[in-house]
């Protein structure tokens, strides 16, 4: 039996229409969704769907995407892409099937594990409605049945939105790899994997869509349901969840794409690759070969963004160059803080591809990890000329910033710090995985790029080494000052936690991997 929304219900959910199971004794009750909220976590289960339930995407098809591209290859998706016509006529069931055949035949495992890591879980977060996982969220228990592939989903709600128990499609391997097939038991069915699941017991609540014969299947062996309603574009909007909201912070994220890749999106990718390409190339050749006013010139002709706010120091009075503190946000940033103030500069660099060393348009020198021996190379760089350095270690590409070393405090008694930001709509310029000698590629292959560098000036003589403070009060405070610049937050947060958690390993490697 289906009712309206209770008229005792307020609107705390109000994307969620009111559904009663069949049990009579649920018609009665009529409970009001404030109790809920309170008294739902410790005693009762919820059961759900993630494909159009917990996530605000009516296809599933931008996620397979993912995969392909960044698990895959970009031909892959390609073929992913041309399929989409195909597709669009099918069934829900066979559809499934040609997406998981072509996203996974031939997959390695390893990189499923990578994508599913490190890649979904900013989409994922992005996409969640915001009512549905207030609801999800009350539960004591939380259980999710989906027909998507079970190890495309489990580890983000498990890991993120903190799911008991997730069960959904199996794939068949061979090895190491995905063959593209199902396993012997095919496509989940969620109204029998319940039943399996719970037995004779019912779930508390059910969560579902009105689209699916499945779902109301699904719901109706629950002994409460709420219906996930897509509205107007005006209500939608309150089902984003916004990052202060998210379970857990997002600060660590990998992958090429920096957008959600729908049929529509990633047809514009692919036809603008092309043209990306070639205008990579060029301003790869305007920054490298050209003088600073002309590269300028040229770069924001073609359609590069900078901003710069502040102006450069004076010059120091010991004949010590200046020491410039940045944050890391691509492998350009001494790049663009050398063309935003028009003179060359050195970097230090703790891993850079030999690539990347060569395609430089500035000096690079690249640091041992030997604190004492790091420490002579940069008194020595600074007795030269000016020197950046971006004490993070690695970039970030989530307003966070990350544990600063010290090591640069107790070597310059002059630091400017200097707030550096991007933004990009298409492509990220760094990966953890990838090859880091095509981050700048990438990175100049947006059509429009962008970067912030903020001057903020000299640190005062009392806030230094040189004034009485130790290395790691110089760092901390000067975290703090360039956060707040920003409007990012510290993190204690290092390169090793980075890498151990998108690629498995400590990022210190030898090749054009970082």
């Amino acid at each position: 039996m289906v009712l309206g929304r209770s008229s005792n219900s307020s609107d705390d959910w109000p994307e969620l229409q009111w559904r009663l199971g069949k049990a009579a004794t649920s018609i009665g009750r009529s409970r009001n969704a404030n109790w809920q909220s309170e008294n739902l976590r410790k005693s009762e289960t919820v059961v759900c769907d993630i494909h159009g339930c917990l996530l605000r995407s009516d296809s599933f098809f931008p996620y397979f995407m993912l995969v392909a591209f960044e698990g895959g290859s970009i031909f892959r998706a390609f073929f992913l892409l041309l399929s989409w016509p195909i597709l669009f006529v099918l069934d829900y069931d066979l559809k499934m099937r040609v997406m998981i055949f072509i996203t996974f035949c031939g997959l390695r495992k390893k990189d499923m594990d990578n994508v599913s890591r490190a890649v979904l879980p900013k989409f994922y977060l992005e996409n969640i409605n915001l009512h549905a996982y207030e609801v999800l969220e009350s539960a004591g228990s939380k259980v999710v049945f989906t027909t998507v592939p079970r190890v495309m989903v489990e580890g983000f709600l498990k890991e993120y939105l903190r799911v008991d128990s997730v069960l959904g499609t199996e794939l068949h391997t061979n090895g190491k790899y995905f063959t593209g097939l199902l396993s012997s038991s095919g496509l989940l069915v969620k109204h029998r994997a319940l039943k399996e699941y719970f037995g004779e017991r019912r779930p508390d609540i059910g969560l579902g869509t009105s689209s699916s014969i499945h779902d109301h299947l699904f719901i109706s062996l629950c002994k409460e349901a709420y219906v996930v309603v897509n509205r107007s574009e005006e209500n939608k909007s309150t089902t984003i969840m916004p990052r202060e909201r998210y379970p857990k912070a997002l600060v660590f994220h990998d992958g090429r794409l920096a957008f959600l890749p729908t049929p529509a999106a990633t047809l514009s990718m692919f036809m603008w690759l092309p043209i990306g390409i070639f205008l990579a190339l060029f301003r790869l050749f305007v920054g490298i070969f050209l003088p600073y006013n002309l590269s300028i010139l040229l770069g924001v002709g073609s359609g590069v963004n900078i901003r710069v706010k502040g102006t450069a120091p004076k010059k120091s009075l010991n004949g010590k160059g200046v020491l410039y503190v940045c944050t890391h946000r691509t492998l350009l940033d001494p790049v663009f803080l050398s063309t935003s103030l028009k003179k060359p500069l050195t970097a230090v660099t703790y891993s850079l591809s030999k690539m990347s060393e060569i395609m430089a348009p500035i000096r690079t020198v690249r640091l041992s990890r030997d604190r004492r021996r790091d420490g002579e190379t940069m008194q020595r760089l600074l007795s030269e000329g000016d020197l950046v350095v971006c004490p993070e270690g690695t970039t970030c590409r989530e307003p966070y910033l990350l544990r600063f070393s010290s090591l640069f405090a107790e070597l310059a008694d002059e630091i400017v710090p200097v707030a550096m930001n991007t933004n990009v709509t298409m492509f990220y310029g760094t990966t953890a995985s990838g090859l880091k000698c095509l981050d700048p590629v990438f990175f100049l292959m947006n059509p429009r790029p962008s970067y912030s560098v903020h001057i903020l000036g000299k640190v005062p003589r009392e806030m230094t080494c040189a004034g009485g403070k130790t290395g790691h009060e110089v760092a901390n405070y000067l975290q703090r000052q360039l956060a707040a610049a920003l409007g990012f937050q510290c993190t204690s947060l290092t390169r090793r936690d980075k890498y151990l958690m998108l690629a498995g390993n400590e990022g210190v490697v030898n090749d054009d991997r970082s």
